[in-house]
C-alpha cells in the first residue's frame, strides 16, 4: 500500500462525516471514529479520535511504517498538535504487540479525559487491557438512554467502565447499578463518576453477571449446583429497574453460565427481562455480525412470551454514521424493548 493511498481513503471518510462531526461538536463530543476500514476500504484498520489523541489500530495484520506515517500525517493536517498512537492488535488475543517511540509511549500511557454529550470519561491509549475504555459504537445508545433516564432506576449489565451508567447518572437517573466482573474496569467507572457532578452516587457491583442478574430477577443463585460449590458472589436483593441495559461480550464462560450471543442469547435475556419493571425498558445489544437482526428480535419475542412478559414496543437504535455498514443493518444491533 503506497503512502498516499491511506490518506486518500481517510480524506473520503472524513468528508462523508462532515454533517455528523458538526452535530457532535454541538453535542459537546470530542470522540468518534474517523475511519472504519472494514467498510471504507482498508479491512482490519480503524482510526478514532479520543479527545486530544488519535488512536490507529490494526486487527488483521501489522501496518508498515509508511502506512502509519501516512495516517499520522493525515491527522496532523486536521489537528496539528494531535499525536497518533498506533496499536497493532493483530496478534493472539488482540494483545497490543508493537513498541512506540519514547515520546509517543509517554502519551499513550498518560491518563486523560474525553467528552461525549457533555459527559466526561477517562481515556488512556494503552493500559493493562486491550479495548479503549469507551466503545464509540454505543454512542447512539447512550444518547438514547440519556433522553430516557431522568428520574428512573437503571441497571447496567456487563458495565465494563460504566459508560452507560455514567451517562444515565449525568442525565438525572435516580439510581444506577453497574455490574461487571472486572475490578479494573469498575475502577475506571468510579473515576468516570468522579469526573462528573452526578446528582446521585452510582452503585458498583463486582460480580459475574449471571448470579447478580438472577438474584435481582428473583430467580436466585444457589451456592451449590449439582454438588459443586460455586465461587463466592455478592448477595443482592430482588429488585426491578425502570431501564436495564444488556451489552454482553460475544462469548464468555464462567462457572455460573456461558455467554453466547450466537447460540444462546436468551440465557441472559430472561433474567434481565425479569429484572425490568412493568412499564420499563430493556435495551439489548448483540455485536455478533453473523446474527440476523430480524431473527434475533424474533428470538427475543419468543423468549419474552415464555417468561410471561409482553413486549409492547420495539425501537431499533442504529449506530451513528461514523460506524457505516455494507447494508442497512450494522454488525452491532441494539434494540429497546418496552415491556
Amino acid at each position: 500500500m503506497t503512502a498516499d493511498h491511506p490518506k486518500a481513503m481517510l480524506a473520503r471518510a472524513h468528508d462523508a462525516r462532515a454533517e455528523l462531526l458538526e452535530r457532535l461538536r454541538h453535542e459537546d463530543t470530542d470522540c468518534y471514529r474517523l475511519f472504519h476500514g472494514t467498510v471504507e476500504g482498508w479491512p482490519g484498520v480503524t482510526l478514532d479520535r479520543y479527545g486530544e489523541v488519535a488512536l490507529l489500530q490494526s486487527f488483521h495484520a501489522p501496518l508498515d511504517d509508511a502506512a502509519v506515517a501516512a495516517v499520522a500525517a493525515f491527522v496532523a493536517d486536521l489537528h496539528p498538535a494531535m499525536p497518533t498512537i498506533y496499536n497493532d492488535r493483530s496478534g493472539r488475543a488482540s494483545r497490543i504487540a508493537n513498541s512506540l517511540p519514547d515520546a509517543l509511549r509517554t502519551v499513550a500511557h498518560q491518563p486523560g479525559s474525553i467528552r461525549e454529550h457533555g459527559v466526561h470519561y477517562r481515556f488512556q491509549a494503552r493500559h493493562a487491557g486491550q479495548d479503549p475504555w469507551l466503545f464509540l459504537d454505543l454512542r447512539a445508545a447512550r444518547r438514547w438512554l440519556m433522553a430516557e433516564a431522568a428520574g428512573r432506576s437503571v441497571l447496567n449489565l456487563f458495565a465494563y467502565t460504566c459508560g452507560v451508567g455514567t451517562a444515565a447518572g449525568c442525565a438525572g437517573a435516580r439510581f444506577v447499578m453497574n455490574v461487571d466482573f472486572a475490578e479494573s474496569a469498575l475502577r475506571v467507572g468510579k473515576d468516570n463518576a468522579r469526573l462528573n457532578a452526578l446528582p446521585h452516587r452510582p452503585r458498583f457491583v463486582q460480580s459475574d453477571v449471571f448470579p447478580a442478574v438472577r438474584q435481582l430477577a428473583g430467580i436466585g443463585q444457589p451456592k451449590v449446583v449439582r454438588g459443586k460449590r460455586m465461587p463466592p458472589f455478592p448477595e443482592l436483593a430482588a429488585r426491578r429497574f425502570d431501564l436495564v441495559f444488556l451489552d454482553p461480550p460475544r462469548y464468555a464462560r464462567s462457572p455460573f453460565g456461558v455467554v453466547d450471543l450466537v447460540r444462546d442469547y436468551p440465557a441472559l435475556f430472561k433474567p434481565a427481562l425479569l429484572a425490568t419493571a412493568d412499564g420499563g425498558t430493556l435495551v439489548c445489544s448483540n455485536n455478533a455480525a453473523e446474527v440476523d437482526a430480524d431473527a434475533w428480535l424474533d428470538q427475543l419475542r419468543r423468549s419474552a412470551a415464555k417468561t410471561g412478559r409482553t413486549i409492547r414496543e420495539v425501537e431499533w437504535i442504529a449506530p451513528d454514521p461514523d460506524f457505516p455498514s455494507f447494508d442497512a443493518r450494522p454488525p452491532l444491533k441494539t434494540v429497546a424493548l418496552r415491556v
